[in-house]
């Protein structure tokens, strides 16, 4: 059973379906639901009922941060790949499961030019961008430019 649609079906099946489902299912990895996430930004999803705790298997992939009131969290693409994401309940007990995939921006243009990588925006002109992958000088260059672009924004204090 997924970590998220777990949320919805308790509504319309009983507990004991519930837990019966997740028995029966013999590979967890291929029945947990995946989220795409696109790398850089965040997604807002709804956690299982009586969630207390969840951990990320690889927070190189994908971070989380619990909203404290409304059952909710927002997960964060921080590399590409995935990794899979686990509720637990206050007694320690899974109650959900689902995979994180990091994926690249539609958007995006790579440019290969034999070893040398670089990554560029392309929504509607191309324009740089630093991405992960990128060669050391050409991401140096551009994150070097966006700081001093961002430091001529800046108000004077």
């Amino acid at each position: 059973m997924s970590l998220f649609s777990r949320s919805f079906l308790h509504l319309v099946l009983p507990p004991a379906a519930l837990l019966l489902g997740s028995f029966l299912s013999l590979d967890k990895a291929a029945a947990a639901e995946t989220i795409t996430v696109v790398l850089d930004q965040a997604k807002i999803i709804q956690l299982p009922e009586r969630t207390s705790t969840v951990i990320v298997g690889n927070p190189g992939v994908a971070d989380v941060t619990l909203l404290k009131k409304n059952g909710r969290m927002i997960i964060t693409a921080k590399g590409f790949g995935e990794t899979n994401m686990l509720a637990l309940d206050a007694q320690g007990n899974s109650i959900g499961e689902s995979i994180v995939r990091v994926v690249a921006p539609e958007n995006a243009l790579i440019v290969q030019r034999g070893l040398e990588r670089e990554s560029y925006s392309c929504n509607p002109r191309c324009q740089p961008t630093v991405n992960l992958g990128d060669t050391t000088k050409f991401m140096a260059d551009t994150a070097g430019q966006v700081q001093q672009r961002n430091t001529f924004s800046s108000p004077t204090r």
